[in-house]
């Protein structure tokens, strides 16, 4: 038996089950997943918070445009999917090109004095700082709530999730894409593609033009603070030149490295020397010593050339639909994105600005 659908999603992440959610009321819908749950990679293991100013021109209108919907996710869930943080930079002397830079075209980035940064932050050095701002209104995000709503909002509406079903053959014939896994053959004249990290390879496996998608490791590590501090409603620090963050993280420190290590798809774990550099970067512009972490991991973060998210129809294959290289924008983008890819895939209008879809088109890597 094959199953038929009007779309099939490949991945079951923040992408693919966020599209499944916003197409479901309006057509039938499959999402395969080849692990045994939900948001196993690069969602499960995402930084989880809403910057307003984060990434580049266009993904910064697609942050603008879900803000609402993390604010009022009517559908999702029954309150708001954001609570604050605030996100600060700061710079070293050797880092103020990289914050000047940043700050150009911003919006709500207050500059803060260094004295000013270090009463938000107790713990940086202030001999350091050669320049701060905030943006206050960064917060933090519920990522598994957006997850969970998305995918109760896609099954309320008849969609249907397939766990442990790989792609391991994908062909297209008489106007119908074929997905083979080991749950069986799913059928759909449109084919999306939101497999993250392995979002080229099913373009492989479909015989479609690749775009170029590199993944990229991104670690973390739980580190506790000094004995007796509360940090709990502390921002999260980050340097401007993206050496490390530190986000406060249930009364502990995430610290990651910002490191963005080409690699393979694959399942991603940290780096013992990577993660030890970048909490030495750290330590360097803190005043307490990393002496134990508690666990780390890694995710992929996943770019094309631009570092703009790929979104469309493949302009090569008929009903091959991209949703891939969001990043590390991919959680804070989701609203504004599958709403865009229901659009698309509906012949429906995009409350998008023009140039943004634009920007956004598969087309533009070809």
């Amino acid at each position: 038996m094959i199953e038929t659908s009007d779309f099939l999603i490949i991945g079951g992440g923040i992408a693919g089950t966020g599209a499944a959610a916003r197409l479901a009321p309006d057509a039938k819908v499959t999402v395969l997943e080849m692990e045994d749950a939900l948001g196993r990679h690069a969602t499960g293991r995402s930084a989880a918070i809403f910057i307003r100013n984060y990434g580049n021109a266009t993904l910064r209108a697609l942050n603008a445009a879900s803000e609402p919907v993390l604010k009022n996710p009517e559908g999702i869930s029954e309150e708001s999917l954001l609570s604050p943080r605030g996100e600060m930079l700061i710079a070293t002397e050797d880092e103020l090109e990289a914050f000047r830079t940043y700050l150009e075209g911003a919006d709500g980035m207050e500059v803060l004095t260094a004295e000013e940064a270090v009463a938000l932050f107790p713990l940086l050095r202030k001999e350091t700082i050669a320049a701060a701002a905030i943006e206050q209104d960064a917060q933090d995000i519920d990522v598994d709530r957006l997850l969970q709503g998305f995918a109760r909002l896609a099954r309320k509406a008849g969609a249907r999730f397939v766990t442990e079903a790989p792609a391991q053959r994908i062909l297209r014939s008489g106007g119908q894409w074929r997905v083979e896994t080991p749950k069986g053959a799913f059928e759909a004249p449109v084919l999306i593609n939101a497999a993250g990290a392995w979002a080229d390879q099913i373009a492989g496996l479909a015989g479609v033009r690749k775009v170029g998608l590199v993944p990229m490791r991104r670690s973390a590590a739980i580190v506790p603070p000094p004995d007796g501090i509360d940090v709990t409603k502390w921002p999260l620090v980050a340097s401007a030149s993206e050496q490390w963050y530190a986000k406060p993280d249930a009364g502990k420190f995430m610290v990651s490295p910002a490191d963005e290590d080409p690699v393979e798809p694959h399942d991603a774990w940290a780096d013992d020397m990577v993660l030890a550099e970048g909490l030495h970067r750290f330590e360097q512009a803190v005043t307490m010593p990393v002496t134990r972490v508690e666990r780390n991991w890694a995710g992929l973060r996943s770019f094309v050339a631009d570092r703009t998210p790929v979104v469309g129809f493949a302009p090569d294959a008929e009903g091959f639909f991209w949703l891939a290289g969001q990043g590390g924008y991919g959680v804070q983008t989701a609203p504004a994105l599958s709403r865009l890819v229901a659009d698309l895939c509906l012949k429906r209008p995009s409350e998008l600005p023009e140039k943004v879809v634009a920007a956004l088109d598969p087309a533009r890597l070809f």
